[in-house]
């Protein structure tokens, strides 16, 4: 039942109709009659349309931000480590986010002046569950969160759109939503580690359990998230402990030596369907997730993304563009931004752009038909006949290890 919720790849099903209908354009050449003039008329106009259509478009730039909205009621969490997150995120969806459908999300009123109306409620459509905001923010199919010490980036698994009450984007974001929280109430300190492993658990179970009632919600999704804390060392070092099931990333990259300290492996079924958490799936987090600890320095820069970055970009090319657009973000030409003084930039602006130009570098692949990719290598070493990028929502969240000043943040 796995195959049946794993990705469709729909360059090489572009590679079969675009056979076909040349097979069928020959068939019929030697029978086309003076009758089909006027037709063929009527059809160049249509062609004409259609490359008009196909001029190139104003590049839109992707969405971007340095924090994921929290509840405003929620309680302020307490510093657990001397070390927190200066984070900033990019998203590119390859087609608008399917709304969540209620409970999550309150619909408008067809009247405004109706007692009940639920209109100035829907107007920031802003999703709950049990009552309270959902944590992150939706891209397509994929989440990312970015907080204090956590940052994670799910990819929800598409398929699920063609089927009857799936919704890859809920189950992506509801899990990420309950790590979060998770991570939250957990008691850990220098003295006593994390257990994101357990957390993801946890939250896999409230996942399934928010959308069980009252309809049920079918859905799978990969996940990857780093916390950061500390050892109990004098002075103490930040600790990074990375979770990952699937096929999204986690990259860490110390820039003043541009080196790869650490990445995750994916984890595959078999080609194009990676392991995931959900409905019809075997995999769990105690069986399958993995969770690596990982000793880093201050200015290390995580790099949280799902495949739509990792099928389109080498590991080196996104180490250079990352490194560039931090020497980019540093020079004075490039730092100004509208309604902000140069000196008003913080660690975060810049992370934001960092993650801004990654997405920017992997949208330039995915959508060039002729590009070598990485999944196009991945394609020809299972002996299938794919070219070029691959187009899918691409997310990514750039965090950079700081320490506080005062148990204050920079």
């Amino acid at each position: 039942m796995l195959g049946a919720i794993c990705r469709l790849r729909s360059s090489s099903i572009r590679v079969i109709v675009a056979s076909d209908f040349a097979s069928t354009l020959l068939l019929h050449r030697s029978s086309i009659s003076t009758a089909c003039i006027h037709t063929l008329t009527r059809a160049s106009f249509f062609t004409s349309a259609c490359l008009a259509q196909q001029q190139p478009k104003p590049r839109q730039e992707p969405r971007v931000g340095t924090t994921t909205p929290v509840p405003d009621d929620a309680p302020e969490v307490k510093p657990k480590s001397p070390f927190y997150f200066e984070a900033g995120y990019a998203l590119y969806a390859k087609r608008p986010s399917r709304p969540f459908p209620p409970p999550f999300l309150s619909l408008p009123s067809t009247s405004f002046s109706e007692p009940l109306s639920t209109h100035h409620k829907s107007r920031d459509r802003r999703p709950y569950v049990n009552g309270e905001m959902i944590r992150g923010v939706t891209n397509g199919d994929d989440a990312v969160l970015v907080s204090d010490n956590f940052v994670g980036a799910n990819d929800g698994v598409g398929a699920w759109g063609a089927k009857k009450q799936g919704h890859a984007a809920l189950w992506s974001r509801l899990i990420l939503h309950f790590w979060a929280l998770e991570v939250e109430k957990a008691d850990f300190n220098p003295h006593r580690e994390p257990d994101p492993v357990s957390y993801l658990e946890k939250a896999f179970a409230a996942t399934k359990e928010a959308t069980a009632q009252p309809n049920e919600w079918l859905g799978t999704t990969t996940a990857c998230a780093a916390l950061l804390s500390s050892d109990d060392e004098t002075p103490a070092h930040p600790i990074l402990y990375v979770t990952q099931l699937g096929d999204s990333q986690i990259l860490v990259i110390r820039p003043k030596s541009r080196e790869v300290i650490f990445k995750t492996t994916e984890q595959w079924h078999w080609f194009d369907c990676p392991r995931q958490l959900g409905t019809n799936s075997p995999d769990t987090p105690s069986k399958n997730a993995v969770m690596d600890r990982i000793k880093i320095e201050e200015d290390d820069v995580v790099i949280a993304m799902t495949d739509g970055v990792v099928d389109n970009l080498w590991e080196h090319e996104v180490v250079q563009n990352v490194v560039d657009s931090m020497e980019k973000w540093k020079s004075t030409e490039s730092k100004a931004q509208p309604g902000k003084e140069p000196g008003e930039q913080s660690y975060a602006d810049g992370m934001r752009f960092v993650a801004q130009e990654l997405v920017n570098a992997a949208r330039t692949i995915a959508e060039d038909p002729f590009a070598e990719s990485p999944y196009m290598e991945k394609a020809v070493d299972e002996g299938l006949s794919i070219e070029g990028g691959k187009l899918d929502d691409i997310s990514v969240v750039a965090a950079q290890c700081k320490r506080r000043t005062l148990g204050l943040k920079e």
